[in-house]
């Protein structure tokens, strides 16, 4: 297959998506990696819908890269994930906004397009945490006490464009990651960026039901094929902090792999339709050992029934 792949320059020397190139093209598949950010492109040229099979993009939110996907989807080239699905999270105050219509547990979310507006939340809803709507990476978040220290960091948060703010979830200082690649869910644990001092190893952890169902909700309320979910466990239950479109993928088993075979399968038009991913028990490369996992369509009943898969060895080869 014939593969295009965005990638800022933010990601030059990442492994993701690094590695997943290398890996299609050792399938055999032909990769072209654009660099939208460093890069004079004649938008009448660069988009050619027969080109490619499919666009991949993998760039820093607010970056050109998008606009190029959007390019190529409006050419009627295939995309990952759909271009439309990546503005919508992309956009927090946009997805805060989607997510809460569909029933999503999230938290309440406040936007405002200059940094003083957010003077009128109610100080009931302190400590606050203020982040930039098109922000990625853990850049630029904050957790804001009270009205007075908001006060004082005005001229910090200027420059930061669109704001949003939502109450602060206690929590233990741990966040769970939830990706979902090729037709499953992978839970794994780490530190929240909001509490830096807090010692957490990052590891692969098991699915509970309800965290299986709303990471398998997410990307049916999104539209989205790669993605993460930043869930906390807040005193009420599970929150919805943050969704990402192709993350890092981080700790997932054979990651490059799967990625890249999951890229295939959408290119090929081997997606569910709603942008969800492929469906569950295709056959994906595997390592050696298990694997904590949850097949992306699997109900809170049969997740219930069977909270943790483990996946045995498999090839890793795949078919060109």
């Amino acid at each position: 297959m014939r593969l295009c792949f965005l990638v800022e320059e933010h990601y030059r020397h990442d492994g993701m998506p690094n590695e997943v190139v290398g890996q299609l093209k050792a399938w055999g598949h032909r990769v072209e990696v654009l660099r939208p950010g460093g890069s004079l492109l004649r938008m009448s040229e660069v988009v050619d819908a027969g080109a490619h099979d499919a666009w991949v993009l993998k760039t820093v939110s607010g970056g050109p890269g998008l606009t190029l996907l959007e390019a190529a989807a409006a050419a009627g080239a295939i995309t990952v994930n759909d271009a439309r699905a990546i503005r919508g999270v992309r956009d927090k105050a946009l997805a805060a906004a989607l997510g809460s219509s569909r029933g999503l547990p999230l938290p309440p979310t406040y936007a405002a397009a200059r940094p003083e507006l957010l003077a009128g939340i109610p100080a009931s809803e302190y400590p606050l945490v203020v982040k930039p709507a098109d922000g990625s990476s853990g850049r630029a978040v904050h957790l804001v006490p009270s009205p007075e220290r908001l006060a004082a960091m005005l001229p910090e948060l200027a420059g930061e464009g669109m704001l949003v703010a939502q109450p602060y979830v206690p929590n233990s200082g741990t966040d769970l990651k939830v990706y979902a690649v090729g037709g499953e869910l992978f839970a794994t644990e780490r530190r929240s960026p909001l509490h830096p001092d807090t010692s957490v190893p990052e590891r692969l952890v098991p699915l509970s039901a309800e965290i299986a169902e709303i990471g398998a909700r997410v990307g049916e309320v999104y539209g989205l094929d790669l993605y993460g979910v930043d869930v906390l466990l807040g005193p009420d239950g599970p929150v919805v902090v943050d969704v990402n479109d192709f993350p890092s993928f981080r700790q997932v088993p054979d990651a490059a792999a799967r990625v890249a075979r999951a890229v295939l399968d959408l290119a090929r038009g081997a997606g569910s339709g709603r942008g969800a991913g492929v469906a569950a028990g295709s056959a994906l490369p595997r390592p050696p050992g298990p694997a904590m996992s949850i097949p992306l369509q699997a109900t809170a009943a049969t997740a219930a029934a069977t909270p943790v898969a483990v996946s045995p060895a498999a090839p890793t080869g795949e078919p060109v």
